[in-house]
C-alpha cells in the first residue's frame, strides 16, 4: 500500500501538469493573523463513502493536518447524507468551536446558512472538489467543466463524430457533477450525430463502485450495450471495464479518471485486449490542499486565486488527459503509476504549494493524535 520514494518523485513529475492556474487576482484577501499556534479544524465529506476518490480525499486531509504541526485536533465527519444532513454536520462542527471548516459540498447553495453562521463565529471555510456560492467561502477544486470536455471530445473523435454513447454521471445535484454535465454538453453541441443514452441527462452512479457495477451489468443484460459505440464515465471506470470483460463483450472506447486501477487496465494489452480509453486527471489531494489553504487563511497569508471569469475566491486546478492510443499518451500514463497504491485511488497525491505529506503518510490515513 505504501508507494516508494522514487516512484513518488516520478509521480510528481508526471502529474506536474495538474497545476494551479497561476494568474493572480490581487492575491486574495488577507485576514488578520491569529495569535494561536495551533488550530482546530473540522472536515465534512457528505457522500461517496467507499469511493476511492472520496476515501483518498479524506486521507490526504488527515495527512496534511498531521504533518503541518499546526492542527491540534481534526474532527472528521465522513458519511453519506443529503444537503440537509451536511448542513447539520457543518453546524455540529461550528458548535465544537473549530477555527476552520473544510468540506466537500453536496449542494452549491443549500449550505450557505451554516457558512454564514461560521463567518459570524470567526470560522474560516474552504470548499473542496466543488464550489459553493457563499461569498466568504474559499473554493479549491478541479476544473470539472474542462475535465468533462477533455474526455468527451476524445471520445466523440474516436467515434468519428457519429454513434451512441452511454453517459454515466456521478452524484445527482453535486456541484462537480453539474459542472461536468455542462462540460459534456458543451462538447456535445459540436457533434450533432452523437446520441446519448439512457437519456440526454445520463444516469447517476452516485460515484459508487457497487452502483456503477450494477448499472453496467443491467445495461449489458438488457442487450443495450450491443447498440452503443462508447462510454463516458465520471470516474466509475475500472469496474465498468471489468464488467464488460466478464460478460465477454467487445470493448468500446471509454472515458475515465486517473484511478490506479483504470490506468493499469489501459496499459495492459494482454489482460484487456483492444481496450481504448482516456484517463483524465482529477486529483483527490484537494482534501489535503483544502487543509493547507485553511491554514494559510488562519495565518493571514495571501492566496493566489484563479482569474476571471472563474468564480470568486477560487483556487482552480487544471486537468489533463492521457489515452492509450498514442505513444505519448501511454508514456504519460506510465509516468503516473504508483506501486502499491490502492487501485481505486487517483494517482495525483500532491498539490504544489498546499500539501507537504509523503505518499506513505497519505496512505497511512492518520490525523493529529492518531
Amino acid at each position: 500500500m505504501i508507494p516508494r520514494g522514487s516512484i513518488r518523485a516520478k509521480l510528481l513529475i508526471g502529474l506536474g501538469t495538474v497545476a494551479l492556474i497561476a494568474a493572480a487576482c490581487g492575491g486574495g484577501s488577507s485576514p488578520a493573523p491569529s495569535t494561536a499556534t495551533t488550530y482546530k479544524i473540522g472536515y465534512s465529506n457528505g457522500g461517496g463513502v467507499g469511493n476511492g476518490f472520496r476515501e483518498e480525499q479524506v486521507c490526504t486531509a488527515k495527512a496534511q493536518a498531521k504533518v503541518s504541526g499546526l492542527v491540534s485536533e481534526l474532527t472528521t465527519i465522513h458519511r453519506d447524507t443529503d444537503a440537509a444532513g451536511q448542513l447539520q454536520d457543518l453546524r455540529d462542527l461550528i458548535a465544537k468551536g473549530v477555527n476552520a471548516i473544510v468540506f466537500n459540498p453536496n449542494d452549491p447553495d443549500a449550505l450557505n446558512p451554516a457558512l454564514a453562521e461560521a463567518k459570524a463565529a470567526g470560522i474560516k471555510t474552504v470548499s473542496v472538489d466543488a464550489y459553493v456560492t457563499d461569498p466568504d467561502t474559499y473554493n479549491l477544486y478541479n476544473n470539472q467543466i474542462k475535465y468533462a470536455e477533455i474526455g468527451a471530445k476524445w471520445l466523440f473523435d474516436q467515434l468519428g463524430g457519429s454513434g451512441t454513447v452511454y453517459y454515466m454521471r456521478g452524484i445527482a445535484g453535486h456541484p462537480a457533477d453539474s459542472d461536468r454535465d455542462i462540460g459534456f454538453k458543451n462538447v456535445l453541441k459540436d457533434y450533432p450525430n452523437i446520441k446519448v443514452v439512457p437519456n440526454a441527462d445520463g444516469v447517476a452512479t452516485g460515484w459508487d463502485p457497487v452502483q456503477g457495477t450494477k448499472l453496467i451489468n443491467d445495461f449489458i443484460s438488457s442487450g443495450q450495450y450491443d447498440s452503443i459505440q462508447g462510454i463516458w464515465t465520471s470516474g466509475i471506470d475500472s469496474v465498468v471495464v471489468d464488467a464488460i470483460k466478464a460478460a465477454n463483450k467487445k470493448f468500446v472506447p471509454i472515458v475515465g479518471a486517473d484511478l490506479g486501477g483504470f490506468v493499469a487496465q489501459l496499459l495492459d494489452p494482454t489482460g484487456y485486449p483492444d481496450l481504448k480509453g482516456i484517463a483524465v486527471t482529477n486529483t483527490a489531494a484537494v482534501g489535503g490542499a483544502g487543509v493547507g489553504l485553511a491554514l494559510k487563511l488562519l495565518k493571514g497569508e495571501s492566496v493566489t486565486l484563479a482569474p476571471a471569469p472563474a468564480r470568486a475566491n477560487t483556487v482552480l486546478l487544471d486537468p489533463v488527459g492521457a489515452d492509450n492510443t498514442s505513444d505519448a499518451g501511454k508514456a504519460l500514463l506510465k509516468s503516473w503509476q504508483v506501486d502499491g497504491l490502492d487501485p481505486n485511488w487517483p494517482l495525483g497525491l500532491q498539490i504544489e504549494g498546499y500539501t507537504t505529506y509523503t505518499g506513505a503518510e497519505a496512505v497511512a490515513c492518520k490525523g493529529p493524535g492518531e
